[in-house]
């Protein structure tokens, strides 16, 4: 992780909380449709684990090869750097290219979230969005086992004739109730007592 000192109080809690949301099989289900998707250009982490999993990707290196291997000069400069800011700027490139890819914004991770391992959890999620997207585009270009990631939900747009419509609008649908033998008579003002005659 980054060079930082423990942290204490609140600031803890909400580290421990982060880090429990880190899923160790989903873990090895990303590990290995990054080695088949990238083929043998992309080495294998060093060994199990959240540590390994954040080193494994913390140069940005792996994951441009990833999403070259999707779209192809989606990012046209990978180079290996020892220098913070060059790995940072490799992942912020490829984070620009899954938000041309069609994840959201919203669902991206940040830089820091990676190269500090402050939340791996939502490096996890973008991940897990990336495959969703690239196995429902089937353009040809994913590769590995589509049943590990579920589909993103597709539009499916119906047209009506004016005919279909002006049908409808003729329908009184259930939830509408009815009125039939209901009326106001004997009924008295709000707060007056019942007349008893």
């Amino acid at each position: 992780m980054a060079n930082k000192g423990p942290s204490y109080g609140l600031s803890r809690e909400v580290q421990q909380k982060i880090d429990l949301k880190y899923d160790p099989e989903l873990e090895i289900i990303l590990v290995q449709w990054i080695i088949a998707q990238c083929g043998p250009e992309c080495k294998e982490p060093e060994g199990p684990g959240k540590v390994a999993f954040q080193k494994w990707l913390k140069d940005g290196i792996v994951l441009s090869l990833l999403m070259n291997s999707l779209v192809p000069k989606a990012i046209a400069k990978v180079q290996k750097s020892e220098m913070a800011f060059k790995q940072m700027e490799q992942i912020s490139q490829f984070l620009r290219a899954c938000e041309r890819y069609g994840i959201p914004a919203s669902d991206l991770f940040q830089t820091v979230d990676l190269w500090e391992g402050k939340d791996l959890s939502s490096v996890q999620r973008t991940l897990m969005n990336l495959g969703g997207i690239a196995v429902t585009k089937s353009d040809g270009s994913f590769r590995g086992d589509p049943l590990w990631f579920p589909k993103k939900s597709q539009e499916n747009r119906r047209e009506f004739s004016q005919d279909k419509l002006k049908e409808g609008q003729n329908v009184i649908g259930l939830q509408m109730g009815t009125n039939k033998g209901a009326s106001q008579s004997g009924m008295t003002g709000y707060g007056m007592p019942r007349q008893i005659l």
